[in-house]
């Protein structure tokens, strides 16, 4: 896998149009990110158009609900040929075996490879203090995505997103075949925004990271080619 193959950008605009745009401006790009607000506003036509194009799909849904309504959510979203897509861990044990199974189930029914289903440890907008205070939940922040991280591979899935700060220990606890997904990456050159624990590309990667979602460095950058092409160089 290339350098750029590990960079996942979000399609984090209103509407198709925008998002066809996007596209269109930067075809370097391998991988791709669909989720709430173009989801809600196309729906999936654009899954198609990113599959037309030979596009990978990260469909970042965050799936979180009861077992059999987010086994049917799963098994509806695994048809459209996507690669990876979210769910909460904190769905628990049975929701999450129930969504890997009927993933799996309709994916094969249909002759499509199987997508990865990847859960959600911590958004990574909470901070510590949000966690202990806003959520009352007892643990550390790194004990807490790591246990989500765990729960999700005991469930069966395929990997977890996180943020960079914890990948290096998710890693080492959960092997080398376990997928880690980090948003909450930013160079050294953009803004942080409102992602609470970050870090650069490169210490992502060398802690562990599989993919990185890089959003707003390039998609708002003035120049977004040359921000994407920038990121890549100091990866390689």
């Amino acid at each position: 896998m290339s350098v750029s193959d590990c960079i996942i950008v979000p399609l984090d605009v209103p509407s198709e149009l925008e998002a066809i745009a996007l596209i269109e401006k930067l075809p370097q790009v391998t991988f791709w990110k669909v989720g709430l607000e173009l989801f809600v506003s196309s729906g999936p036509s654009i899954l198609k158009i990113l599959n037309d194009r030979q596009k990978r799909i990260f469909l970042d849904l965050k799936f979180h609900d009861i077992p059999n309504t987010i086994a049917g959510a799963c098994a509806a979203a695994a048809r459209y040929g996507v690669d990876l897509i979210t769910i909460h861990a904190t769905c628990g044990k049975e929701g999450l075996q129930h969504a890997q199974s009927a993933m799996q189930t309709s994916a094969e029914q249909a002759g499509l490879p199987v997508p990865k289903l990847i859960a959600i440890t911590l958004l990574t907008s909470i901070s510590s203090r949000s966690l202990a205070f806003e959520l009352k939940i007892p643990l550390e922040l790194p004990e807490y995505a790591l246990h989500m991280a765990l729960l999700a591979q005991a469930s069966g899935l395929s990997g977890a997103v996180c943020s960079p700060q914890e990948v290096a220990q998710l890693r080492q606890s959960c092997g080398d075949d376990f997928t880690l997904v980090c948003p909450g990456v930013r160079p050294t050159w953009a803004e942080v925004g409102d992602q609470k624990r970050v870090m650069t590309p490169a210490a992502a990667l060398k802690a562990g990271a599989n993919y990185l979602v890089v959003g707003r460095p390039i998609t708002a950058a003035d120049d977004p080619v040359r921000a994407f092409d920038r990121i890549c160089e100091e990866l390689s």
